[in-house]
């Protein structure tokens, strides 16, 4: 193998909190970097030590406010003026996912936006975990590193040994996702079909599939709100299941949700690091995606396959 260029682990001032657990995990500290703001909020990065001839690696999640993502932008500018070799950006949780097409006239597909922003910094490759809609892989033309949420999830939910588990999508769009974990759990999968008014809000809901008798784990890939995880767990429950819990990488948590999970006849809620929880909820269990995102850098540094963090590789 040809020599390595040394690995330097950046953090957003945002994401503070997971990069310092996957440098942790990673074995090395994270790098000197500020940011400062000027009195009318415009933001200005810059890197406290020499990051020429390196493999710098950037990690911020783009959650709203907008700032997240502008301050991204700004570092791999400051890293690819700084002579940084090869620029990978970190990105937990990839904000504006969810407008990843033309649902209805005249609107923007923010995703491709946000991919065409990172391309024009100059990013070489892009590393985040359960994109809400995998063709947003497809809008960068560049690596991009998809990992999957299955293999911090699937693991924790064996353990909790549930008798007759099945597992369910709270819509029909997620389908895929749930199948997915079926698979991996071998367990029978039943859909929710929701019908929506208004976006954040849900006019109707059925549920298709026999859930009487069962221990129900919804799976979806991020909540908001908790207006159709809630709606959908009531629905299951007064259909006869036993108990019903929930999976959900992205814990976005924007309005009453704190509220509506916790009042919600959900057993509980597991949800990852991607985005800090505002507030302690005794419903919500976090589960941590820092080893993965480590072991996913270490073999990028060693040129090696990702794959094998891939639950059906495992």
């Amino acid at each position: 193998m040809g020599s390595f260029n040394t690995v330097k682990i950046f953090s957003g001032s945002q994401s503070e909190y997971l990069a310092k657990d996957i440098a942790r995990y990673y074995g090395k500290e994270l790098g000197g970097y500020t940011l400062r703001k000027f009195s009318d909020g415009e933001l200005s990065p810059s890197f406290e030590e020499s990051i020429r001839g390196c493999d710098v690696f950037l990690i911020q999640s783009t959650f709203p406010p907008a700032d997240n993502l502008m301050e991204l932008l700004l570092m791999v500018d400051a890293a690819r003026r700084a002579s940084a070799h090869y620029v990978t950006v970190v990105i937990p949780y990839f904000g504006y996912a969810r407008q990843d097409r033309k649902d209805k006239p005249r609107v923007a597909i923010a995703a491709k936006v946000v991919a065409n922003l990172l391309t024009a910094v100059g990013v070489d490759r892009v590393m985040t975990i359960d994109l809400h809609a995998g063709q947003i892989q497809g809008f960068l033309d560049l690596p991009v590193d998809h990992l999957e949420g299955t293999s911090i999830f699937v693991p924790y939910i064996k353990s909790l040994n549930l008798k007759n588990l099945l597992i369910a999508s709270p819509d029909v769009g997620g389908a895929a996702r749930a199948r997915n974990f079926a698979k991996f759990l071998n367990a029978d999968m039943i859909l929710c079909d929701k019908h929506r008014k208004r976006a954040n809000e849900i006019a109707s809901m059925q549920v298709i599939g026999d859930v009487e008798g069962m221990d129900v784990v919804l799976v979806d890939d991020l909540i908001d709100t908790g207006g159709t995880l809630c709606k959908a767990a009531e629905i299951i429950l007064d259909k006869g299941a036993t108990s019903v819990r929930a999976i959900s990488t992205h814990a976005i948590m924007s309005g009453k949700a704190h509220e509506n999970i916790a009042n919600s006849v959900l057993e509980e809620l597991i949800v990852t690091d991607t985005i800090p929880l505002k507030q302690h909820n005794e419903k919500i269990r976090v589960l941590s995606v820092a080893e993965i995102f480590a072991k996913a850098i270490g073999r990028i540094r060693d040129h090696e396959s990702i794959s094998s963090l891939f639950i059906n590789n495992q």
